[in-house]
């Protein structure tokens, strides 16, 4: 663990950083209009989230979802609004406290949450997540379920912009994993594939992905 406060980078550097981040999308066979980059804020404080905005960055990413409502209203409070991304596994009870503050859901992956979603955020905007690597212990739908998934979600009023998955636990070749959510994606034809992290997005992003969650590779190193 580090000691003392962890310090925003200037706006300067984390444009810097970006823009590599970026460079190497482009060097991957992606796009900076196609491939959206998504600053993930985990761990780190509001002035890190106010510092992305500055530079740029507008979409946020947060998988805790005490900590999304919080840093939505404090960032609110600071006249900063993100596009906030929920990636992180969501437990039915909590969709009542993220209503109205996520812009996309992304980890949509079993009827009960479609259900809850529609009932909280009617015609909210969600990716469905897709369990592509096989690991028990790993939230997703299953590939062969996806479909019907797709089907519950639209026919509750929510818009399924796409699909999303991790890669495999332990760092392991995750190109199978996004070569099967790209294979499962042009199957059903839509529109965003949301794969890829500090550690493998260029990876993600040869495979077809068009949105990476990126944390470490912009703000540093996070507190455990």
């Amino acid at each position: 663990m580090r000691d003392g406060p962890l310090i925003a980078p200037t706006v300067e550097t984390l444009s810097e950083r970006l823009a590599e981040v970026r460079e190497r999308i482009d060097a991957a066979g992606g796009s900076a209009d196609r491939v959206t980059v998504i600053g993930v804020t985990k761990t780190f404080p509001i002035e890190f989230v106010v510092a992305a905005q500055n530079a740029g960055l507008i979409d946020v990413g947060e998988n805790y979802a005490q900590d999304l409502a919080r840093r939505h209203d404090e960032a609110a409070a600071l006249g900063v609004s993100p596009r906030w991304h929920f990636i992180g596994g969501l437990q039915r009870n909590k969709v009542k406290l993220l209503a109205g503050k996520v812009t996309l859901w992304q980890t949509v992956d079993r009827p009960s949450l479609v259900a809850e979603i529609a009932k909280r955020d009617a015609g909210a905007s969600i990716l469905i997540q897709v369990n592509t690597t096989g690991e028990a212990q790993k939230s997703g739908c299953p590939p062969d379920e996806t479909e019907a998934l797709m089907t519950q979600a639209v026919d509750a009023g929510l818009t399924v912009r796409g699909l999303m998955t991790i890669g495999p636990t332990g760092g392991g070749d995750p190109r199978p994993s996004f070569e099967a959510l790209r294979t499962l994606g042009e199957r059903l034809s839509v529109e965003e594939l949301s794969m890829g992290m500090s550690a493998d997005y260029e990876r993600a992003v040869a495979a077809g992905s068009t949105m990476v969650r990126v944390g470490s590779a912009l703000f540093g190193p996070r507190r455990t």
